[in-house]
């Protein structure tokens, strides 16, 4: 068997095109993300899925952004609509840990019913006085040692619901005062402020199948973004010891500069494993397909364990799950 492409690709609409379809059998990209573009009823988000598999003739990882708050793809009222994660965990207060699995076990459990089986998150980005409000309230603190404990209970929530968690946004986007879709943030603090503090919640959850670059300049470590950066891409692998399958956040966002085909090389040759580029035309996704080409096999490989992890989700009843919820929220859920 050939290995996958190295893209994670998205659809325009609630239906595969005829062009996506011939498109998706010959890049046979790893795997899909869906947006809310793609979202109307449960049957419908199941059809979806089955084409974008069928298209490729496997069981390819779809993945989703269900953070929660702002940052989620499937609402209300078919689905559950939830809190900020900040504002969850500061409802919870000292049951923040519990609550937190109890979160991504429920979104776990709302995802698999529909054969989606990865999710972006959880976050560890640390939260600092300049933190753009773009990324603010999806975080889990200020502490790095509260980011990953909160970090490993979502973690786990999502594995044991099947679920394949995506860490973010590594090797830590908290200390920025831009948004990245808009503009490249730059961080001009040293590297041991840098390891100390920001890295540190990457490196305790450094164990999970999954995890997404950030772009942004680490100014101690190179003068290019995280996604384009092979020192930075090294510091991921080596001091943090991350030895997962490495996505890009969106090669599409306005923080990285060049075509699409150039963007998607740089980002392969400085140590991503897997392009995802979504929200474009169809002609930019095939420019990036065929410049990302097939995995390596090193990332091949870290693919094939990451699909491993897609486990049978354990038996839950999913209305004691809610009521024990609630009672930790004190109904602020």
């Amino acid at each position: 068997m050939s290995n996958f492409g190295a893209t994670i690709l998205d659809a325009d609409g609630l239906r595969l095109t005829p062009d996506e379809r011939a498109f998706f059998r010959d890049a046979d990209p790893f795997g899909f993300i869906l947006f809310a573009r793609n979202i109307d009823t449960p049957d419908q988000v199941y059809g979806l899925c089955s084409e974008m598999r069928d298209a490729v003739g496997r069981d390819a990882i779809i993945t989703i952004d269900q953070e929660g708050g702002r940052v989620q793809r499937l609402r209300g009222p078919t689905w559950t609509e939830w809190l900020p994660p900040l504002d969850f965990v500061q409802a919870a207060g000292d049951d923040a840990e519990r609550a937190m699995y109890l979160r991504y076990r429920h979104i776990a459990y709302e995802l698999k019913a529909l054969t989606i089986d990865s999710n972006c998150a959880p976050m560890a980005d640390l939260i600092v006085t300049q933190t753009h409000d773009f990324l603010r309230n999806r975080c889990y603190g200020t502490s790095p040692g509260d980011i990953a404990a909160l970090g490993r209970a979502a973690a786990q929530g999502h594995l044991d619901g099947g679920v394949v968690p995506v860490l973010k946004h590594m090797p830590g986007h908290g200390r920025t005062d831009l948004d990245s879709h808009y503009d490249l943030p730059r961080v001009d603090v040293s590297l041991d402020t840098l390891r100390e503090k920001d890295f540190a919640p990457f490196r305790a959850l450094n164990d999970l199948p999954m995890g997404m670059t950030a772009h942004v300049v680490y100014e101690a470590v190179d003068e290019a973004p995280a996604t384009l950066s092979k020192d930075t891409m090294d510091l991921i692998r080596s001091d943090i010891g991350f030895d997962g399958l490495i996505m890009t956040d969106d090669i599409g966002m306005k923080a990285l500069e060049g075509t699409v085909d150039l963007i998607t090389r740089r980002a392969l040759d400085a140590g991503c494993d897997v392009i995802l580029h979504c929200n474009a035309p169809l002609a930019a996704r095939i420019a990036s397909a065929n410049a990302a080409g097939p995995m390596t096999d090193a990332a091949q490989a870290r693919a094939e364990a990451a699909l491993a992890t897609r486990k049978t989700p354990d038996d839950i009843d999913i209305a004691e799950l809610t009521d024990e919820l609630e009672a930790l929220l004190g109904g602020a859920g």
